[in-house]
């Protein structure tokens, strides 16, 4: 089942951290994210803290500072040893343990308040790596309307392929390349073809892309060979980030058939450092929707609980700064806004298909949704969508012009769930830059 509400997510909860009590903070105390971080400029072990308004709550100090009863301790002390996997592990009820023990700590009136308080350091003093080990990713594409929409720039009479609303697409990515927010890279070399070129050439990508997607921690996983059954698939899920899966699109129309995405996708993905736990949102959990005339899932993925809460109604945008409008001081201009309600397929079923041959899942594997855009034109999710595959210019309050990113833009995604009677909460930032592809060909090749 999706987590049920107590006193954890209780609105009128308030924190002794006076800046998580700002209605407009992403970490109320109703939130409590994890996250890998360590002092700037400090060479010291990594170590987990929770994000509470401005601060950041260390797991390490915590655990050696601050007195708690029994059962705590030894939640505490996979996160102090910078070890989120471990505690992903452990389940959905014993990080339900944890999070009412933090949530209690940092409450107003907490007679731990003095001892926590010599934890805490600013969030801007902290440099970020990713929350944890990553053994595998799976990218999804559960946005059926980023789907339907790129389906029409290519096969406008047909954009759906028969089995889009069936079964949860997906395809292996690679984790060598993800990166935190503040990942910078390279624009990517590759082939591409015109399609009035006689043969493919090689060099920089000219169609370079963001896509606007969420991504899903596992945490306990499965043994090789046992499915994971769509009634327990919760259990099996740990939280959510932000998810920026860059795309070279003229590297992939030339290389994506007959096998799918390859170069075009393997350069570089970025996401948001906090991970939102799953027990967080549970506030924000509603109805998976479906027309009424599509097919209903198979049954190894219906489930009567992913009907009537198995969506998270999370509002995302994506804002772009290009380097002109950081030396201008510009604040970044949002190209779109969408709602992650809207996706095809829940993360349960992602979870549940992508086990359902006996594959094996592990703390920390990553699941990416797929591009989430909104049903109305101007809610794409890519620049291949709100340009119409770059035929149409975006034109930037200086007066600049974008089909596609340019050297030096930045993208940046936002989110954040809001419903009335529960605070709101939010993921941060996910951040990532582009730089000029590298000299080609390698001064060993000259």
């Amino acid at each position: 089942m999706p987590a049920p509400l107590d006193a954890t997510h209780d609105p009128a909860r308030k924190s002794w951290v006076a800046s998580a009590n700002d209605a407009d903070t992403d970490f109320p105390i109703q939130n409590l994210p994890y996250g890998l971080f360590r002092r700037s400029g400090v060479d010291e072990p990594w170590r987990i803290g929770v994000a509470i308004g401005d601060r950041i709550l260390d797991c390490k100090l915590a655990l050696e500072l601050c007195p708690w009863g029994g059962g705590i301790a030894p939640l505490l002390q996979p996160l102090a040893a910078g070890d989120l996997n471990t505690f992903m592990a452990l389940g959905r009820p014993a990080q339900r343990t944890l999070r009412e023990a933090l949530s209690q700590a940092l409450s107003e009136g907490s007679d731990q308040q003095p001892f926590l308080e010599l934890c805490l350091l600013d969030q801007s003093a902290a440099e970020m790596a990713l929350p944890c080990r990553i053994g595998d990713y799976t990218d999804f594409y559960t946005g059926i309307h980023h789907a339907t929409t790129v389906g029409k720039l290519f096969r406008p009479d047909n954009p759906l392929l028969p089995n889009y609303k069936w079964v949860p697409i997906g395809y292996h990515g690679r984790v060598s390349t993800i990166g935190v927010s503040g990942q910078a890279f390279h624009r990517p070399l590759g082939q591409t073809k015109g399609p009035d070129e006689s043969e493919p050439v090689f060099g920089p990508c000219k169609r370079l892309d963001h896509e606007l997607e969420v991504g899903v921690f596992v945490g306990r996983g499965n043994d090789i060979g046992q499915p994971i059954a769509i009634d327990d698939a919760e259990e099996h899920l740990f939280g959510i980030v932000l998810l920026n899966d860059w795309s070279a699109r003229d590297i992939q129309a030339w290389e994506y058939q007959p096998l799918g995405p390859f170069l075009s996708k393997s350069f570089a993905t970025t996401i948001s450092p906090w991970v939102v736990t799953m027990d967080a949102l549970a506030p924000f959990r509603s109805a998976l929707r479906r027309p009424a005339d599509d097919p209903q899932p198979l049954a190894y993925l219906a489930s009567d609980q992913q009907r009537q809460a198995g969506a998270v109604a999370i509002t995302l945008e994506v804002a772009l700064q290009t380097a002109a409008m950081r030396a201008q001081d510009m604040t970044p201009v949002v190209l779109t806004k969408s709602d992650y309600a809207d996706a095809y397929w829940s993360a349960a079923q992602m979870l549940t298909h992508h086990a359902s041959n006996g594959c094996k899942l592990q703390p920390g594997d990553l699941l990416g949704s797929g591009t989430q855009s909104g049903p109305s034109p101007g809610q794409g999710g890519s620049l291949l969508e709100l340009t119409q595959g770059g035929k149409e210019a975006i034109v930037l309050p200086g007066g600049e012009e974008r089909r596609f990113l340019e050297d030096g833009d930045c993208i940046l995604l936002r989110g954040h769930c809001e419903r009335a009677g529960a605070r709101r909460i939010g993921f941060g930032v996910c951040m990532g830059e582009v730089l000029p592809a590298p000299a080609w060909p390698p001064a060993a090749m000259r």
